[in-house]
């Protein structure tokens, strides 16, 4: 009996995950069917997406651009729309199966949350998402039937070795870090970091934003936040190993001391194909391991003077309520600032800090204040490096 394909709606195409997510529909033999993207700027490679995918529909998520742009290359019977509205109109349809959620940073919460008030499965590529409405997006989830399967390396490799044994049983999981670019560094070299050098990553090719998010940590501070409510533990069960070769995407320990580990080279489609087919597992495009070849694994625990972040993380996860969402927004804002040569790399976390401390926590949140308190902590950010 041949299988319908698993119909598939991707937000965020053009970035990194989108276009990996892509390559892994692409090998796996039409047994999956794009049918919806979205992208915000990058409108020329949309339209490329579209016109080789054939989607039902794209989305311009940026208010504006569909009308500006002139999607000369896109084949007849594909209609375009834009806005936020729509991706809400995108993600609910009764032709869509899974949700990839692939926006990066805030702007990806409420795609993120319309598709699990729809009950879908959404691949969760997107960790802002749980970093500021964790208890809100697992509660949703639990009341509508939606599923979230996680993307991030990290939190698939969870995902995957808490299969090994009893929820009940796990002591703790280790999260790994590859130490980003400046694993090696000293404070003062830090101190002196430019944009090229944070960007400069040893295993990973990421966007410019994770990028730098890994050179701070900070990225790792957000998967504690994210591990938190995803996985439902206590931050005190929650653990940070630096592993540079990035083949051990994180562990699992349980009470008896056995510890499980998720293996592969660094490769994004592994964890989005697992996403897409679980509990299935099938061939796919990701690189293998080669045991072939002579290979170590190095572990140390990490510098928390180095790189501060991670004790914000830890920080942030034990207040929960308003403190993710404020230093998500801090973080984006301070990492643009960085980037467009601003703010100094080692001033980015303390900025984060110093707008963590000064804000209006709340401990049971709705989503407005949420995304109240998102759009203060950028504009804070902003006035903070006035003075």
């Amino acid at each position: 009996m041949t299988r319908e394909p698993r119909r598939v709606a991707l937000l965020g195409s053009t970035g990194s995950i989108g276009r990996n997510t892509l390559e892994v529909i692409a090998a796996s033999g039409g047994r999956f069917q794009v049918v919806g993207l979205t992208a915000h700027s990058r409108l020329e490679r949309l339209e490329d997406q579209a016109a080789r995918y054939r989607p039902a529909w794209i989305v311009a998520t940026r208010e504006g651009s569909a009308a500006t742009h002139g999607w000369r290359r896109l084949p007849e019977g594909i209609d375009v729309h834009e806005g936020g509205e729509a991706v809400a109109s995108l993600v609910s349809g009764s032709d869509v199966d899974i949700v990839v959620a692939a926006i990066v940073g805030s702007a990806g919460l409420r795609g993120a949350w319309a598709a699990l008030a729809a009950g879908k499965r959404v691949a969760l590529a997107n960790k802002e998402t749980l970093v500021m409405a964790g208890p809100l997006v697992m509660d949703l989830a639990r009341r509508s039937g939606g599923t979230l399967i996680p993307v991030d390396s990290e939190h698939s490799a969870v995902f995957q070795a808490l299969q090994a044994g009893r929820r009940a049983d796990v002591r703790r999981v280790v999260l790994t870090a590859s130490g980003g670019p400046f694993r090696a560094r000293t404070r003062d070299e830090m101190e002196r970091a430019t944009v090229a050098d944070a960007l400069e990553h040893p295993t990973w090719n990421m966007g410019k934003k994770i990028t730098v998010d890994s050179a701070t940590m900070m990225n790792k501070a957000l998967e504690i936040i994210e591990a938190r409510w995803l996985f439902d533990l206590e931050p005190e069960q929650i653990s940070v190993v630096v592993h540079p070769q990035s083949v051990v995407h994180s562990m699992v320990e349980f009470r008896d001391g056995s510890v499980m580990a998720q293996m592969s080279p660094p490769d994004m489609r592994l964890p989005i194909q697992y996403a897409l087919t679980y509990p299935e597992r099938w061939e796919g495009p990701a690189h293998r391991m080669d045991f072939a070849t002579a290979q170590r694994l190095d572990f140390e625990p990490p510098d928390l003077d180095r790189f501060p972040a991670l004790e914000l993380g830890y920080s942030v996860a034990r207040s929960g309520g308003t403190a993710g969402a404020v230093l998500n927004a801090a973080n984006e804002a301070a990492v643009e600032q960085f980037l467009n040569g601003r703010l100094p790399f080692a001033r980015i976390v303390p900025t984060c800090r110093d707008v963590l401390r000064h804000h209006a926590f709340e401990a049971t949140p709705d989503l407005e204040t949420l995304e109240r308190l998102d759009q203060w902590a950028r504009g804070e950010v902003v006035r903070w490096m006035g003075k």
